[in-house]
């Protein structure tokens, strides 16, 4: 698991190419939002199924795998457990290094409860 931390008036879709450089995967799930020629010409350079949404505004709409996209809420519930953490939600740490201390052991956190037996 990879995240960067940037401000809050910064597009998500900036720091995609960041994130999968150096990265093998089957298949990289994203919504509309990096739906660009740029992102996915670099999951296409990977060779990776680029499982992207077209945004309605694309001439030609790209086809996607929707079974495959529907494994999306993953993510979306790993950032709502997330967003329990009073912590991580009104980011209390004063500094970008704190909060990123901080998210790493949040999602060490809900990794591990995956491996933890709790009744």
């Amino acid at each position: 698991m990879a995240f960067r931390i940037t401000a809050g008036q910064v597009n998500d879709c900036t720091q995609a190419e960041l994130l999968l450089k150096g990265r093998a995967a089957e298949a990289v799930l994203a919504d509309r939002g990096y739906d660009t020629n740029a992102i996915l010409a670099l999951i296409e350079a990977t060779g990776a199924e680029a499982v992207i949404p077209s945004c309605r505004h694309r001439r030609v709409q790209r086809e996607h795998n929707r079974t495959l996209y529907a494994q999306r809420n993953r993510i979306e519930r790993c950032f709502s457990k997330l967003k329990q953490l009073r912590r991580f939600s009104t980011r209390y740490c004063k500094t970008t290094e704190a909060f990123r201390a901080f998210t790493a052991l949040a999602c060490a956190w809900i990794r591990l409860q995956l491996y933890v037996d709790t009744p």
